[in-house]
């Protein structure tokens, strides 16, 4: 690996706990049911899809997916992509949107 994927591993390594991986997989899953089940519903929950909520939305699904199952990319900019720093966040802000 090289140094610069060693420093985002060693960023990544207080995440690396199962409790926040089994979080990342339900949110994911929820989001994911949410929108399959009734989008309509969904999209008014949240304040509707546009141009950042629904790219950000159906890649923050993917990334937990990612995250949550254990996978850890070896290359550095896959690390950053599927990083969970930002799906935890998206999908967090995205949870509390729907249930507020």
């Amino acid at each position: 690996m090289s140094n610069l994927a060693d420093k985002v591993a060693k960023l990544h390594e207080p995440m690396d706990k199962t409790l926040l991986r089994v979080l990342s997989l339900v949110l994911g899953f929820m989001h994911v049911g949410l929108v399959m089940w009734d989008p309509e519903a969904y999209h008014g929950a949240i304040g509707g899809f546009n141009a950042v909520i629904a790219p950000a939305l159906i890649w923050a699904m993917c990334s937990s997916m990612v995250y949550g199952v254990g996978f850890k990319p070896i290359k550095w900019y896959w690390q950053v992509l599927f990083s969970p720093y930002f799906s935890l966040a998206i999908l967090t802000y995205l949870t509390v949107l729907y249930f507020m």
